[in-house]
């Protein structure tokens, strides 16, 4: 029997460990932008072509390499940081494990050119799939000019997963505005190929607000805790800033990004009844503890922290958000030195008067006598001088509003009395009441024509053909759900999914059709981009057209919303913007390639569009706006599923209604 055991070669072994390291473009200039900075360097400048497959480039001004270490960085475990296993608990510095260069090298095209101070040539290394062709001197600056050219060219089922330009580039400046944060001190610009950011070396809050503008720093509380355990400083959003999409949350150990749950809860609870139960604060906080009391060394991109006093020291981050909301005004408070009524003392032995109210003397609220008359839908007092009286029903009262009129005489309410149509009657209160038989609606009818955007389903949708089988009656369960009956069975509607997929619908077949119509705002909102969200909106911009949007561009990153598609009904047009770029730039989205990119990215956002404005669960619907509902629903081809696959509804047939009841 022959061994089957063999030991994997190198190159294999560095595109397994790349798998784990390196993810996408992104990935890429984390490792590189952290071998920099621990490389000394104050400025570092990245370069990316086609959101990194063809071209990312790094440069900085650190200390460099010899000819040497040149060489060995590019081998596998190769390392600076550590000589013996508990360096790994001592580390002060980004990258240690010696796996990101060579995991690099093993699926790309790698050009460096590095010199020391010490050294006046430097050395060109050129290396292809881990295979060196080239190591020769050259002239160049201090420091380290590495490109890297066509990820993934040696691993296409790698590179057919990765996503779009406009995604890897979203990703991209995601990952920079990390690295930007923690670094503040040093210099960091990066070039896309579209746009160019560069930010200044600063403070913490001055790099906060260099990345994300919009005075984000005047909102902003300081946090500042020094412990034998732990030492805090940051910032956190006031209350009244709390985003409902998109909260800038950023947790950072000894100078690493990092995810911890754990920590991120103590902090929200900090701001429980302070903020809406949608929204988030803002939070940018810098932890320094122990490097012994930690242990980075859990997850290949280090981007998760095991901590050994975590329990200790929930309470002291609770603590110091707590404090600083109530130090700096952040929650509201009471002033026990104020006096509650701005009034002069009264003189001693004194007491105010009491108020007095002109009420005739046998006055009767709920007695039909001679000192309390209701006469013909008027009630008024003895003494009262009103002249016009209430009309009796809802609907004169709406003609009137419509008419300009402001009342009824008092010869037309005494003829309208003996209109044979209208009748008085008592009810349980002895009070009478007057109806009228000609009228169709009464409440219902004047809510209806008064508040017609209560009525917005009804105006959408058609009527419920007698023939269908569906909706011919429906029932309102849990503000939620719609029950009614068809030849099928009983059926149990999703109220929110069913207009969602009837609005999503509706908006693809006006874009299909060129029939989208925008509307233009009296006072156009103003929405400022992160800059990924920038680089999304540069991407997708047309197909935002398209949907009947109209963006201005103001400077600074600032945009104005000056018009919006005419069916966007009872919906925030910056949240929908803003919600619509979020969807472009999820990781979870894969637009396709080339072609039918821009169908893809359509469909995504009329999803958006159509969750925004579809009615939400929890609201109260009228029989009429079930069945109207109901009738639009089972009228598109396929109503079963939300565009996203969730069910519509749910469909219990008799056979297993009658399986309920054995």
């Amino acid at each position: 029997m022959s061994d089957v055991i063999k030991l994997l070669p190198d190159s294999v072994a560095n595109q397994i460990a790349a798998g784990e390291v390196i993810q996408r473009p992104a990935s890429v200039i984390k490792e590189l932008v952290e071998n920099a900075v621990d490389a000394g360097a104050t400025d570092i400048k990245i370069f990316i072509k086609d959101a990194g497959r063809t071209l990312i480039q790094v440069v900085d001004n650190g200390k460099g390499m010899s000819e040497t270490d040149a060489r060995m960085a590019f081998e596998r475990h190769a390392t600076s940081k550590i000589r013996e296993a508990e360096d790994l608990f001592s580390l002060h510095t980004m990258g240690f494990r010696g796996e990101a260069l060579p995991s690099i090298c093993a699926i790309s095209q790698v050009e460096l050119k590095t010199r020391t101070d010490a050294s006046s040539i430097g050395t060109r290394l050129v290396i292809n799939a881990t295979r060196v062709d080239t190591q020769e001197p050259c002239v160049c600056d201090r420091g380290v000019n590495i490109m890297v050219k066509n990820l993934f060219f040696n691993v296409p089922a790698r590179r057919k997963f990765l996503k779009s330009d406009s995604v890897e580039t979203s990703n991209v400046m995601r990952e920079f505005e990390r690295l930007a944060l923690v670094n503040n001190n040093i210099r960091m610009s990066i070039d896309t190929g579209q746009r160019v950011l560069d930010l200044r070396a600063g403070t913490f809050k001055q790099r906060i607000g260099d990345i994300w503008k919009n005075n984000l720093d005047l909102h902003l509380v300081p946090i500042n805790v020094d412990t034998s355990l732990i030492k805090i400083n940051g910032f956190i959003s006031r209350p009244e800033y709390a985003r409902r999409r998109n909260p800038l949350q950023y947790l950072i150990v000894n100078g690493r990004n990092m995810r911890h749950p754990y920590f991120h809860k103590a902090i929200i609870n900090c701001y429980e009844s302070l903020i809406a139960p949608d929204t988030q604060p803002c939070y940018f906080l810098k932890f320094e503890v122990d490097p012994s009391s930690i242990d980075i060394n859990i997850h290949p991109t280090k981007s998760e922290i095991k901590f050994e006093y975590e329990q200790e020291i929930w309470p002291i981050l609770q603590a110091s958000v707590k404090a600083a909301l109530g130090k700096f005004g952040a929650v509201p408070s009471i002033d026990f030195n104020s006096d509650v009524l701005p009034v002069d003392p009264l003189p001693q032995g004194e007491s105010p008067e009491r108020p007095t109210l002109d009420i005739p003397e046998n006055y009767n609220p709920f007695a039909m006598d001679s000192g309390n008359v209701f006469d013909g839908g008027k009630v008024f007092g003895k003494s009262s001088g009103r002249k016009n009286p209430v009309p009796r029903n809802w609907d004169t009262l709406y003609a009137e509003f419509m008419n300009g009129t402001r009342g009824y005489s008092s010869s037309d309410a005494s003829s309208r009395n003996a209109d044979s149509n209208q009748y008085a009657f008592e009810d349980n209160s002895g009070l009478p009441r007057f109806i009228d038989e000609t009228a169709d609606t009464g409440l219902d009818s004047f809510s209806e024509k008064v508040f017609p955007e209560a009525q917005d389903i009804e105006s959408m949708l058609p009527e419920m053909g007698s023939d269908s089988g569906v909706g011919a009656f429906c029932v309102q369960h849990s503000l939620r759900y719609i029950i009614t009956s068809s030849r099928e069975g009983l059926i149990i509607i999703d109220q929110h999914r069913a207009h969602v997929k009837i609005l999503y619908e509706r908006y693809l077949g006006k874009v299909s059709q060129g029939e989208q119509v925008s509307q233009g705002v009296m006072f156009p909102e103003i929405l400022t981009l992160d800059p990924e969200h920038q680089a999304a909106l540069e991407a997708v911009g047309d197909e935002i057209s398209r949907l009947g949007f109209a963006l201005e561009y103001e400077d600074d990153d600032r945009w104005r919303i000056v018009s919006v598609p005419a069916m966007l009904k009872n919906a925030d047009a910056r949240d929908v913007v803003l919600r619509m770029l979020e969807s472009v730039t999820e990781d979870g989205v894969n637009y396709g390639k080339e072609g039918d990119s821009a169908t893809k990215i359509l469909e995504r956002m009329a999803l958006v569009m159509a969750r925004s404005s579809a009615i939400e669960r929890g609201r109260k619907l009228s029989t009429d706006e079930m069945e109207h509902l109901v009738g639009e629903l089972f009228s598109l081809p396929a109503p079963a599923y939300t565009p996203n696959g969730n069910p519509v509804y749910v469909l219990l047939d008799d056979r297993r209604l009658e399986s309920m009841f054995r």
